[in-house]
């Protein structure tokens, strides 16, 4: 599977949010989304990730953009963590990888010396048109909603989200 970049039909999925109501890039037809991936629930990352993106809720719905999380959860633990952490947008369960796979975010990771499978937390823009616009690897936890919106800023109208040369990029955000 290769990976997908800025310029790539971004990859059709759908699956249930944490309410058990369907949700699926269909539904964002039109609109902008910050579809982000992350491992789990309520770990210090993940729980910083999606904190930075609620507080920064005004902001991104502001400049036009949905957010909608992915991870391998159940509908049940994405429940308790939006309810806990008062997330104003929507957690889809992904528990066969199917949207994980098919945006190409599970793979190898090594933790604490130790080599395992699982979700590689990956953020992607994706325009009106469903066409992926950037691709965000190196994802700053604790100031997310910022490091999105800098991103947005600097992308042009057009496929592929081709930017200036000099213009400000995700990498250069410290990841955490």
């Amino acid at each position: 599977m290769s990976k997908l970049q800025a310029g790539d039909p971004a990859p059709s999925f759908s699956g249930v949010d944490q309410d058990g109501r369907p949700v699926g890039l269909a539904q964002y037809a039109g609109r902008k989304l910050v579809l982000y991936f992350y491992p789990k629930d309520d770990t210090p990352g993940c729980t910083a990730e999606a904190c930075s993106l609620r507080d920064g809720w005004t902001d991104l719905s502001g400049a036009g953009w949905d957010v909608l999380g992915v991870s391998p959860d159940t509908v049940q633990r994405h429940r308790k963590f939006a309810e806990k952490h008062a997330l104003p947008f929507r957690l889809l369960s992904d528990p066969y990888k199917v949207a994980a796979l098919a945006y190409g975010v599970w793979g190898r990771k090594k933790f604490m010396g130790r080599e395992y499978d699982g979700i590689l937390r990956t953020t992607f823009l994706i325009d009106e048109k469903g066409i992926i616009r950037h691709v965000i690897t190196k994802v700053n936890t604790k100031d997310h909603a910022a490091q999105v919106l800098a991103t947005a800023q600097t992308l042009l109208p057009g496929p592929g989200g081709d930017l200036p040369e000099n213009a400000p990029r995700a990498e250069h955000f410290q990841t955490t």
